[in-house]
């Protein structure tokens, strides 16, 4: 016989009661779509690593979000693919005003007012090494310089009309300088900011590195992105974007960093908490549903309650277009 004090069936034994157990419901508002906007114009080019992914040109850009704000899209990353503007050892071209993601701002804010626009602040994309910073002769980051300019790209994202700007780049001390560049500009009421503070040093960048062309020309990223095996300077990563003024607090990757997003979730309480489910996981996700191994829908809806049970109040996932028709 059962002991009483044993007995859960009772309490999820009808279809009904199942929603009741969880923490969240996951709706299109807990969704952020990054999509890669290229300076080619005319451009939808298809992402080889990443099934159903683009590199979007401006001319092409409110074709393509239209029917997603049609179904229920609030909110998008913007990351910019520079393939005819020059690099250099500064990323000089990241915050250029005729560049894709400025251009894709003020298109997306004039066609799409209530759409939230967020953009990825970071360097890679722009720099001729491939690096996250500026290099010191040694080829090492140059933080002081780096942050210097992260700053000034976000302030020139805002002022373009941004939404949100998200520094990805892990320098050390750019969320207080990014912060105060906003409140100087008179733009710190307007703008949030979005902190990847526990970005680690994951092997699952690799498409995103194939559709951003974006990877380092040397050596690697290890010395800034955190290790891995590392939750305390997770933490410790978390409380220092916290005390800097981060509005919103952000894991990368997300399935295999669950720990870390509970962590988060009890580090900063009174913080959204947001989880990057990289192009890795998709495309792994992707992959493994196309050879038989399980039903894409059901994975990829178990994965966002994975991450809200975490304790995510805001999914960034490629997932977005194929959630929008499923969470109908």
């Amino acid at each position: 016989m059962v002991e009483v004090d044993s007995l859960l069936h009772s309490g999820y034994h009808h279809p009904v009661q199942r929603p009741w157990q969880a923490e969240r419901v996951l709706t299109k508002g807990a969704l952020m779509y990054p999509i890669f906007i290229t300076d080619e114009k005319d451009s939808l080019i298809p992402i080889s690593s990443m099934p159903n992914q683009y590199r979007i040109g401006v001319n092409r850009l409110e074709e393509f979000i239209a029917p997603l704000v049609a179904k229920g899209l609030q909110a998008v990353m913007l990351f910019g693919v520079p393939n005819d503007f020059v690099k250099d050892a500064f990323g000089t071209a990241a915050d250029d005003p005729n560049g894709p993601v400025i251009q894709a701002i003020r298109l997306l804010k004039a066609k799409f007012p209530p759409l939230l626009v967020s953009c990825d602040v970071c360097l890679c994309e722009y720099t001729s090494h491939g690096h996250c910073g500026h290099l010191n002769p040694d080829n090492t980051i140059d933080n002081t310089a780096s942050v210097r300019r992260l700053a000034e790209v976000a302030v020139n994202y805002a002022k373009a009309g941004a939404d949100n700007v998200a520094p990805s780049d892990m320098m050390d001390g750019r969320m207080r300088a990014i912060k105060q560049g906003l409140v100087d500009a008179g733009l710190s009421h307007r703008v949030s900011l979005m902190a990847y503070s526990a970005k680690y040093a994951s092997a699952l960048y690799g498409p995103f590195r194939d559709a951003a062309c974006s990877g380092a020309q040397f050596g690697d990223r290890s010395a800034y992105q955190l290790p891995p095996s590392s939750r305390g300077l997770g933490r410790r990563a978390i409380e220092r974007d916290v005390r800097e003024g981060a509005d919103i607090i952000m894991v990368k990757p997300a399935t295999f960093y669950l720990d870390i997003i509970r962590d988060a979730k009890e580090q900063a309480p009174n913080h959204p908490i947001a989880a990057y489910q990289v192009s890795g996981e998709y495309a792994m996700i992707h992959h493994a549903a196309t050879a038989g191994v399980f039903d894409l829908k059901t994975a990829v809806l178990e994965s966002m309650t994975s991450l809200q049970r975490a304790g995510c109040s805001l999914i960034l996932t490629y997932f977005t277009p194929e959630l929008l028709e499923w969470l109908n």
